[in-house]
This record gives structure tokens, sequence and C-alpha cells, in this order.
């Protein structure tokens, strides 16, 4: 390694220890190994992959094995993050999903070209297109009984609150009215089996409905979520007028606490232990025969543990264990017990963790609501 290498990598690292600079520019993963030497951002690897892939976003090098001139170590020094996002964020609506390194690639990816390749968030007052209040287009649904994906008609309108859809392009009735103010959208690449799959979940008489649509070009898909929740924002405004943004924000659409599979028994616990795939969304824990099915098999709500829910480790002693799975929760509310096993351990303690965090949280009056409604199904 050269002297001048030695030198350029030791100030790059030097240059990281600015405030901002700790935590990718992009996906806020930490650590980031990445340099984009024409926008003056340090980015993780996986985004660097976005940015290379972007001929107009500039050049990427690595911090530790790149060759770096001085006048791009230089640039690096005067720019970084936060000056950069002060620039190409400036002014990101509050409804847009700023994704994390959590997320997945196509909406990583369209955060990263609508802020350097279309610069839709470096001026105030631009038109943005998530803001017209109709979206209109064909998008490809699974079908609920065969499982295949059909071309469908989808139509979003502010002024009427509601996503439709159409079985035909020019169908007068639509197969559906979701009220926006119920849905829930998130992305599901390796459950749907497309990287731009998108599941939407609403509720239907009290009950849960999933569909699953995809589209095969990246923008237009993360367009749809983002005018979605620029419409349930402007909902949530008329709805709750004295609310902040920050109390608005989480209840647009929201991903998952966790998904995976459990097995439960039934009510009176002496049935056999059945495989089930389940969905935590918040204090919704809904469980499904299948990951792609449309309708949940059942739902259980979770309260606050000072009104008699509580989740612990193990199963009450005498059950009658028949299932492969030995790692028991037990999950009690107050009208019934719940019993589940896991597969592993690890997998055992993440559930609960994930349990006692909703279970430990304080409800909202909108919850309260919730619990009541679930006391009321049919």
């Amino acid at each position: 390694m050269s002297m001048r290498h030695e030198r350029s990598t030791r100030t790059l690292k030097e240059i990281l220890q600015k405030p901002g600079n700790d935590a990718c520019a992009d996906c806020g993963a930490p650590y980031p190994e990445w340099g984009n030497c024409s926008l003056g951002v340090f980015i993780c690897l996986d985004c660097s992959g976005i940015h290379r892939n972007i001929p107009d976003v500039g050049k990427v090098k690595s911090l530790s094995l790149s060759h770096w001139e001085d006048q791009e170590v230089k640039f690096m020094a005067e720019n970084g993050n936060q000056l950069m996002k002060s620039t190409y964020e400036a002014a990101v609506p509050i409804y847009y999903y700023k994704p994390t390194h959590r997320d997945c690639q196509v909406l990583r990816e369209q955060w990263i070209r609508a802020k350097y390749e279309r610069e839709e968030f470096c001026d105030p007052g631009v038109n943005l297109i998530y803001e017209e209040g109709t979206r209109d287009g064909m998008l490809m649904k699974r079908g609920r009984d065969n499982g295949q994906f059909l071309s469908r008609r989808f139509v979003l309108s502010e002024r009427e609150g509601t996503l439709k859809y159409f079985t035909k392009y020019d169908a007068k009735e639509p197969k559906a009215v979701i009220k926006v103010d119920t849905i829930n959208a998130t992305f599901q690449p390796e459950k749907i089996g497309n990287p731009n799959g998108l599941q939407i979940t609403y509720l239907k008489d009290y009950s849960t409905r999933n569909i699953f649509i995809y589209h095969d070009n990246g923008k237009e898909i993360v367009d749809w979520l983002n005018s979605i929740r620029a419409v349930q924002l402007h909902y949530l405004k008329v709805a709750f007028p004295g609310a902040t943004d920050v109390e608005l924000i989480p209840k647009l659409t929201r991903n998952f606490l966790k998904e995976g599979y459990m097995e439960k028994t039934g009510p009176r616990q002496t049935e056999g232990f059945k495989k089930r795939w389940f969905t935590l969304d918040h204090r919704r824990l809904m469980y499904f025969k299948d990951p792609l099915d449309a309708f949940a098999k059942g739902e259980v709500f979770l309260g606050n543990k000072d009104h008699g829910y509580s989740a612990a480790a193990g199963l009450p002693a005498g059950t009658h264990c028949n299932g492969a799975w030995q790692h028991g929760i037990t999950m009690v509310t107050p009208d019934r017990s719940f019993l589940f096993t896991c597969e592993t351990e690890g997998d055992q303690q993440d559930w609960l963790k994930h349990f006692n965090d909703v279970l430990s949280a304080t409800m909202s009056p909108q919850e309260y609501t919730m619990a009541a409604l679930f006391k009321h199904r049919p």
C-alpha cells in the first residue's frame, strides 16, 4: 500500500467521524464503507450497488480499497451526508416512505433515484405525482383461488377516500371498494415471489383481507405506495385536526413487526397443534393456513398487560403436545389463552420479545375502539 493511499484512507476515516457520516446517507445502515465522490456522500455496500447502476448519479469508490485523488478526498470533507441531505432531502413530503436498510431493493432504489436522479425533493413547492389525488393504472394481482397473477385496473381516489379494483379495464362495477383509512401496504418480495411484490391488507366487515400485487416497473409500484400514503395522510388530517405530523406518520402504511410459522391448538386445547403462518401487525396477531391466503383464519387482539394480557414461554402443565415443535408460548387474553409452539428456541424468544413490546406499549384511544370491535365481532 503506497504512502499516498494510506494517507487518503486515513483522511477518509477521519471525515467519517463527522456527524451524519457514520450512517449510510440513503438507508441509515451503520458504518458505511463506500463513498460517492461526485455527490460527496458516504453509503453502505448495498446502496453503492444501486448508485453504480444509475450512470448519472456519479462515481462510487470503496473507502479502503479504491484509489482516491486528493481533490476527491477534499470534496468528501467539504460535503458529507448532513450537507447533502439538506440539499437532496430538503423537501421530502412527510407521507413519503423513506426506506431503511431493512427494506427491500425496490424501495431503496426508487428512493435513491427520486433523490439524486429525479431531484424530486430539492425544492419545496414542487408538485409531486403522489399528490395528484387520483391514480389509475393496471397492476398484476394474484387470484384468490388459483394463485395466478392477472392484470387488473386499480383506481385510487382522494375525493372518495377509496382504492377500487376492476377485473376488466372497462368494467362498470368495481370488484372491491377499499376504504383508504383501513389499508396497510407493505412490500413482500420473498412471500409474493416477485421483487416488486406489494401486499395490501385492509378490513372488510371487521376481518382482514389480503391482496397481493406487483408491477414490472419498480418506479410504478413504489409510486402507488406513496400515492396511497399521501391520500391516507389527507384523511388523517381531516379525522384528527389537532394531531402533529409525528403522531400521524405511524398511522400510515407500516411494515409488519414479525411474520413466520408457529403451531397452534384450538380453544379447548385438546385438539392437535397445527402449523399456521402468523403475522403480527402491531396489536393484531393474525394467522393463516398459507402465507398467501386472502383471509385470516383468526385474529388475536393484543391489549396492554395491565388489562389481563400476558405472554410467557412454556405451555400449561398437562398440555398434550402432539406437534413436532417443542418451544411453547402461552398468550393470555381476558377471554382465553392461546397456545403456540415454535420450531427453535431462538424463534420462541423473538416472538416473545415482540409480543411483550406490544403488551408494554400504551394504548391509544383508537386502539381501545379496536379492542371493543374485536369483542363484538360476529
